[in-house]
């Protein structure tokens, strides 16, 4: 056993030496009474001297309820409503290109970050892609357990080679189960630079699912920027955000391309992204059993309100008179 709010026991100790002080008192009272008592004076019957019992009773059970008595398990069902959303993060060089700060990388890091603290929830998974998409984290509630896969992710997190969208949507499909499709949706976050191999056909699976693909690109699309230590030919290669492919895929699911803000304004956040775009995706009711610890107050509450009840059953006030006055009549 344990109890919620124990602090209420030291309430309920104090009763008993409440008690002692008032029978104390009223022993005093009668022996000075007694002095000046005539006769035929009545004297309190054995009922009436209960009803200070009866009370501090009432009082020890009811505080004993207050500080919420607890042991067993009662099984709880606690009825969520929530999406399935599947990250697929693009973790090549490019992305190490410092057009926004302090690097492509990073910064989309950082507000999946943000994103994350969006969920409430609603399920999400991780995946990086670059020349196949990697499943990091699978779907979950837990948003401490993916921060911490997203704080771990890098360049190496998947294979090298060029970067392949139809890969990271096939397997952001992969971690979403078809019989939830009307609660799925995948956010892409990329540079693009990628309409080569299946990644229309892919988005047109996504389609045929009914799972939206919302794109999301990050960098300059108007000016190319250096990618720190990567040269071709002993000359720097350059990159800038290519919005072509990530366009084409956003509309061949029937998802939406939003690009992401350089200077990284709040409308634009990917925690604003969900909130506008995403959260119009259905939401899943679930209901799952959670074992709770058993509230055992009603145990002790119930008998001491009957206690404190016959206590004023007892009472030499108001209620008694009316007895004694109808009793008189008859």
């Amino acid at each position: 056993m344990r109890f919620a709010t124990p602090w209420m026991l030291v309430l309920a100790c104090a009763v008993p030496l409440l008690g002692l002080w008032w029978t104390f008192l009223r022993a005093r009272r009668e022996k000075a009474l007694a002095r000046f008592s005539v006769a035929g004076t009545p004297k309190p019957g054995a009922l009436a001297r209960l009803q200070m019992p009866l009370v501090l009773g009432g009082l020890v059970l009811m505080l004993v309820a207050a500080a919420r008595p607890q042991w067993g398990k009662a099984q709880e069902v606690a009825v969520r409503r929530s999406r399935n959303l599947v990250v697929a993060l693009d973790v090549s060089n490019s992305m190490l290109a410092r057009d926004v700060r302090p690097n492509r990388l990073e910064r989309a890091k950082a507000d999946l970050a943000d994103l994350v603290d969006s969920l409430e929830d609603d399920r999400c998974a991780l995946v990086a892609f670059r020349r196949t998409g990697v499943q990091i984290c699978p779907l979950t509630t837990d948003h401490g357990f993916l921060r911490g896969a997203l704080e771990r992710l890098d360049g190496d997190s998947a294979p090298r080679g060029e970067t392949d969208l139809g890969s990271a949507i096939d397997t952001a499909l992969d971690a979403l189960d078809p019989v939830d499709d009307d609660h799925n949706a995948i956010i892409i976050i990329s540079d693009g630079g990628d309409l080569r191999g299946k990644a229309l056909d892919s988005a047109a699976v996504a389609k045929s699912r009914g799972v939206p693909i919302f794109t999301v690109g990050i960098g300059d699309p108007l000016h190319e920027t250096e990618i720190p230590g990567v040269r071709f030919k002993n000359a720097p290669v350059k990159v800038k955000l290519e919005e072509d492919a990530l366009k084409a895929i956003a509309e061949a699911s029937g998802g939406r391309y939003v690009p992401l803000a350089t200077a990284g304004t709040a409308e634009t956040t990917l925690g604003a992204i969900y909130r506008r775009f995403i959260r119009q995706v259905a939401e899943k009711e679930q209901r799952e059993a959670e074992d709770a610890v058993g509230e055992r107050f009603a145990i002790f509450l119930l008998p001491g309100l009957l206690l404190v009840g016959a206590a004023a059953m007892l009472s030499s006030g108001r209620f008694r008179q009316f007895s004694l006055d109808n009793r008189g009549k008859k």
